[in-house]
């Protein structure tokens, strides 16, 4: 059979993901923009706790004392923010779509 390399196949199924979510997150309509904003949170909260987990783990197993650069923890680290700016602003998003449709106070 064919030898192909993993990382290959890795980087075609991500070209293919970026596609597919492109065209499903212009299709959808306004009116389910605030469900597919909750669901992108929850999404978004499993990406803080395996980017945490593997950062911990990561820094359990290197306790040595000599310092070299590690690209798994800064990307780790870059998960972890840009997926917490993401729950942030999900979150906004949400409140103030929920906001539009309580009644208002008379005064």
């Amino acid at each position: 059979m064919y030898d192909v390399d993993p990382s290959l196949i890795n980087f075609i199924i991500f070209v293919l993901a970026i596609f597919v979510g492109y065209f499903v997150v212009w299709s959808v309509t306004p009116a389910l923009h605030t469900p597919l904003m909750s669901v992108t949170n929850a999404i978004s909260g499993i990406i803080i706790v395996g980017s945490l987990t593997l950062l911990c783990l990561e820094n359990n197993f290197n306790n040595s004392k000599e310092s070299s650069f590690d690209l798994s923890l800064v990307l780790g680290y870059m998960a972890t923010v840009l997926a917490s700016v993401n729950i942030f602003g999900g979150f906004v998003v949400t409140q103030r779509m929920l906001s539009m449709y309580k009644k208002k106070k008379n005064k």
